[in-house]
């Protein structure tokens, strides 16, 4: 119980964190990533933000095997790029360039994103449902 109240608290905070950056509002976005035209350079601030409690939280549970509430901490991640990552990234990036929406913020738009927020995040589950039946039977249709 004690796992999802914290959990609940996490996603609350980042959530306000989202909303409160701007990272939520897909022309804010699109302007970040609109190099060309008229660009907006104010989400780095953001991003630079994003970056240093992560690297503090990182840097402390280098040395502990279980967080806080004693589940297990996740083992670092591999440094090698395959092609799931590649893929992943690939449209993790278009979704975000296109739409101006990614996972966390596309979550978060449902209650005010209207039918194109809730149209993408339907867009991003059925892709998150179909991924992985896709993924086998390419493995399976690779040469061995």
């Amino acid at each position: 119980m004690k796992r999802h109240l914290f959990a609940f608290l996490a996603g609350g905070l980042f959530g306000t964190g989202l909303y409160l950056s701007g990272m939520t509002n897909t022309q804010k976005v699109i302007g970040w990533l609109d190099f060309f035209g008229d660009w907006d350079p104010t989400l780095a601030f953001v991003l630079t933000g994003a970056i240093i409690p992560m690297a503090v939280a990182w840097s402390m549970t280098k040395a502990r095997p279980v967080s806080l509430l004693g589940t297990p901490l996740p083992s670092k991640p591999a440094t090698r790029i395959d092609p799931n990552l590649a893929v992943g990234s690939v449209l993790f990036g278009a979704g975000w360039g296109l739409a101006g929406l990614c996972p966390g913020p596309a979550m978060a738009s449902v209650t005010w994103g209207g039918t194109g927020g809730a149209l993408f995040l339907l867009s991003m589950i059925v892709g998150i449902v179909i991924a992985p039946p896709i993924r086998k039977a390419l493995a399976a249709r690779a040469p061995q």
